[in-house]
């Protein structure tokens, strides 16, 4: 049983859960199942997905609704392909991803872990509102208040691993990454963070390189080269333990700002090193190319005629492969239409964000962009407008596609 007053941390889960399937689960009403106590009703009520919850104290964001969305959205495809999902939400602030994750993605196990231990009661409260906790072998969550890194430390000495693993980490702390690898099972999903906007806008190369093990300097498409310094960082932490991961779909939003990635991890370190690689671009030029590991100490831009330039700036290394899987968000999309998530006035924007991974998930595509008024200026003509230029944008991609 696991105990608080103990030194050392026992997991809560060295047993299968037996959960009775309920099918319409994931609309219940949860006042309905029980009613909240006069304690959580003392604060506001938010409503997520037809959960009620309560935030109290805790840091908490709506506006990362949509990120929550994608997590439940990818933890039910493992549940439905694997037939079992154990999940560590090992930053848990009030439990909403945790409340999630039992009523929507139906997990089998959740342990909610917070360092925090004033946040007890309103985790506590807000999973037993909908979901009852247990006993033994039927246990379906637990609360418990330890370093992340501990705790997944812990899982991996005890070698009890988990399907999926969300760290809502904050800044560019990337300490976690390798903690949760070790206590992550084969083909399971890792859920990383990253909310430096400030690192990855290229003003604090020295902390990217600490934290990611990648020199960013400023570049105009800040937000991308933000995720794929968490994916290039995720990538050498799993090489180093033998391993690869594979960024199954990459999500930035402007509060925060806030870069999220979702990763599959298996076995075998990356065959060749065509994704990892440095991202340069051209002051003068506006063109963005990748160089590869072989290219170092020749890098220069087309627009220099081969000859050293001031002009050109790059960063790295980073990931520079395909920042989603067009197959597996598909199979989001088709998900969350099954959810009626999606063909409505609410689910507007998920939809268009969900199809919009799917294009940009094109190998043949290259990274970062140029702003349409910038091309408009070196051609010294009027900008066209935008729904012109991409539908001849694309006219000719079908053309030499």
């Amino acid at each position: 049983m696991f105990n608080l007053s103990t030194p050392f941390l026992v997991p809560p889960f060295q047993f299968n859960a037996k959960i009775p399937q309920n099918p319409n689960s994931r609309f219940n009403n949860p006042c309905q199942l029980k009613p909240a106590s006069n304690n959580i009703c003392k604060s506001e009520c938010r409503t997520e997905r037809g959960l009620e919850f309560q935030t109290g104290d805790t840091f908490f964001r709506h506006e990362s609704a949509t990120g929550r969305d994608l997590g439940v959205l990818a933890a039910s495809l493992y549940k439905k392909s694997k037939g079992e999902l154990r999940v560590l939400d090992a930053l848990c602030g009030c439990g909403i991803r945790s409340l999630r994750y039992l009523v929507g993605a139906e997990a089998d196990f959740v342990w909610a872990n917070d360092a925090n231990d004033e946040y007890r009661r309103i985790i506590s409260e807000n999973l037993s509102r909908v979901v009852q906790r247990g006993l033994d072998d039927e246990r379906r969550w637990t609360v418990t208040h330890f370093d992340a890194n501990r705790v997944m430390a812990e899982c991996y000495l005890q070698r009890e691993y988990f399907d999926f693993i969300d760290v809502d980490s904050f800044g560019s702390d990337s300490s976690f990454l390798r903690s949760a690898m070790n206590a992550l099972k084969l083909d399971g999903l890792l859920y990383v963070t990253c909310t430096d906007g400030y690192t990855s806008g290229g003003h604090r190369p020295c902390q990217s390189l600490a934290a990611y093990g990648a020199y960013v300097r400023p570049m105009p498409y800040s937000n991308e080269v933000g995720l794929r310094m968490l994916i290039g960082g995720a990538v050498r932490e799993a090489s180093v333990l033998g391993y690869r991961v594979t960024p199954l779909f990459s999500y930035y939003s402007y509060h925060g700002p806030v870069f999220r990635v979702m990763l599959q991890l298996n076995r075998g370190k990356l065959v060749d090193h065509r994704h990892y690689g440095f991202i340069g671009y051209c002051h003068s030029c506006g063109s963005s190319q990748a160089f590869s590991w072989d290219e170092l100490g020749h890098m220069s831009c087309p627009c220099s005629d081969s000859k050293v330039s001031k002009s050109l700036v790059v960063s790295g290394p980073l990931w520079t492969g395909p920042l989603h899987n067009a197959a597996y968000v598909t199979q989001m999309l088709n998900l969350a239409e099954q959810w009626g998530w999606v063909g409505n006035v609410n689910g507007d924007e998920l939809e268009k964000l969900l199809k919009q991974m799917v294009d940009e998930s094109d190998p043949k595509l290259s990274f970062g962009y140029i702003k349409l008024d910038e091309v408009a200026s070196r051609a010294k003509i009027n900008s066209p407008p935008l729904r012109i230029m991409m539908s001849a944008m694309h006219q000719t991609w079908m053309i030499i596609g």
